[in-house]
């Protein structure tokens, strides 16, 4: 039996396969080198070139009164309002002018309303209330104290500076308004019983330090009860002081007609008025003695108030910007006295019954009570 053949397997190829070259390169135009172009042209160099050390300007110095404003956590006090001592000795001194008042407008109610005189004295009582009075106060702070609302600009600068102020203080500064005086002058006050007002150069020049310790002075009239009582006594004595301006007026224009009859006359007048002033004295001395004394007594007390303000803005570490804004006042003053000087004129020197009536101390007296309140070292005046 016969087998078929095994299959025959392809070899190993002798030589790899070829395969066709490729195409000749498509031809191309002849490439040209491109243009040259000049150099760029040499300017002249300055006749006098920066030096190459020359330092780059400083920025100017940072006033060591600004205040680094940080958003911390507010805790308010307790008791926001007091009536310290100052406020106390106020409202008592005001009593006999608020006597005098209330016997003048109970004398005119009793007068002129028969039926039910007390309802004007009732009236006239209670409008000692409008203190506290919000639109009141705005009225009060417009038209007689001339103060304006803050610009926007105005109230971006005082914003912070008077929640760092009511900060420390642990008082609320929504429970108070602030005003801006158009003055150039160096000068902030407390009216009212929410009203803090301070100049435009107060806010436009001094440092957020500086201006802080203002307002926190001002700040402790409002909360020692200062501002409020002053006010409450003054409006009380408006009546008598209207009366006796009126008597004064009265008084001194019989006078004056009478030297133009006779000097015999104008003698009798005289002796007539007299004989009634004595009599008044003697007979009402326990409210006429009082109300004479009262302008005086009630000038220290307001100065009493002034120091307890400083130290109110000392203990909230306020003291050095402080003496610095007292120090600049005093300059100013003397910078006026001696423009004063300049022109020919003689800057007059306060007396003793001025310094009596005086309602702030003296700078140096000021500056004494707030040496202990500053920091030792050379800051120190």
């Amino acid at each position: 039996m016969t087998y078929p053949p095994e299959p025959q397997y392809p070899g190993e190829p002798d030589a790899p396969p070829r395969y066709p070259t490729a195409p000749p390169p498509y031809p191309v135009p002849p490439q040209q080198s491109a243009p040259q172009y000049p150099p760029p042209p040499s300017y002249p160099q300055p006749s006098d070139p920066r030096p190459s050390g020359a330092e780059v300007p400083q920025q100017p110095a940072r006033h060591p009164h600004e205040l680094d404003f940080e958003q911390r956590r507010a805790h308010i006090a307790r008791h926001q309002r007091a009536t310290d001592i100052t406020a106390w000795g106020q409202l008592l001194l005001h009593l006999p002018n608020f006597a005098a008042s209330l016997l003048l407008i109970t004398g005119i109610s009793v007068t002129l309303f028969d039926n039910a005189p007390w309802i004007p004295v009732a009236v006239w009582i209670a409008s000692g209330a409008l203190v506290f009075h919000r639109p009141t106060e705005s009225f009060f702070a417009t038209n007689f104290l001339h103060l304006r609302r803050p610009s926007p600009a105005e109230a971006a600068r005082l914003g912070p500076i008077w929640r760092e102020v009511t900060l420390r203080a642990g008082i609320d500064g929504a429970n108070y308004e602030l005003w801006i005086e158009e003055s150039d002058g160096l000068n902030a006050y407390a009216a009212a019983g929410h009203i803090v007002g301070v100049t435009r150069f107060s806010l436009e020049r001094l440092p957020s330090g500086q201006l802080a310790g203002v307002l926190a002075h001002e700040l402790g009239h409002h909360t020692g009860g200062h501002a409020w009582s002053g006010l409450l006594g003054f409006w009380y004595a408006l009546p008598g002081r209207f009366a006796w301006v009126v008597v004064r007026k009265v008084v001194l224009g019989l006078m004056v007609m009478s030297s133009y009859i006779s000097p015999l006359v104008t003698g009798a007048l005289a002796l007539v008025l007299g004989c009634g002033l004595v009599s008044l004295v003697t007979t009402a001395w326990f409210i006429v003695l009082p109300v004479l004394l009262a302008p005086y007594l009630l000038a220290g007390v307001s100065r009493q108030a002034e120091l307890r303000a400083d130290r109110h803005a000392a203990a909230l570490g306020f003291a050095p910007m402080l003496v610095e804004v007292l120090q600049a006042m005093h300059a100013e003053g003397e910078a006026r006295a001696a423009a004063l000087h300049a022109v020919g004129g003689a800057p007059r020197r306060p007396g003793t019954l001025a310094k009596l009536l005086s309602s702030h101390p003296d700078l140096h007296t000021r500056l004494h009570h707030l040496q202990r309140h500053l920091p030792p070292g050379p800051s120190r005046h």
